[in-house]
């Protein structure tokens, strides 16, 4: 879960020293990916029982709301 999570961060930083915005936006799509893989972590530990239910949620809402930032960033540089 904790490489996960990091991976979101260190793909975004890497990624704004590419030289060109299709990188960026490549490794943008690598951090969604790596968000993504994050939140079915947090699932299956709620699942497991690892977490309680009220923390889990707001976790998964935090996750959600990265998502749809990183997806809206990568189209965004996408675009030039």
């Amino acid at each position: 879960m904790r490489r996960a999570a990091v991976s979101v961060s260190i793909n975004i930083a890497e990624g704004a020293r590419r030289e060109s915005r299709a990188e960026y936006a490549r490794f943008l799509n690598i951090a969604e990916g790596s968000a993504s893989e994050s939140e079915a972590l947090l699932l299956i530990g709620q699942d497991l029982g690892m977490l309680d239910g009220p923390c889990a949620e707001r976790l998964l809402v935090e996750f959600e709301e990265i998502g749809k930032m990183l997806h809206a960033l990568r189209l965004r540089v996408g675009k030039g």
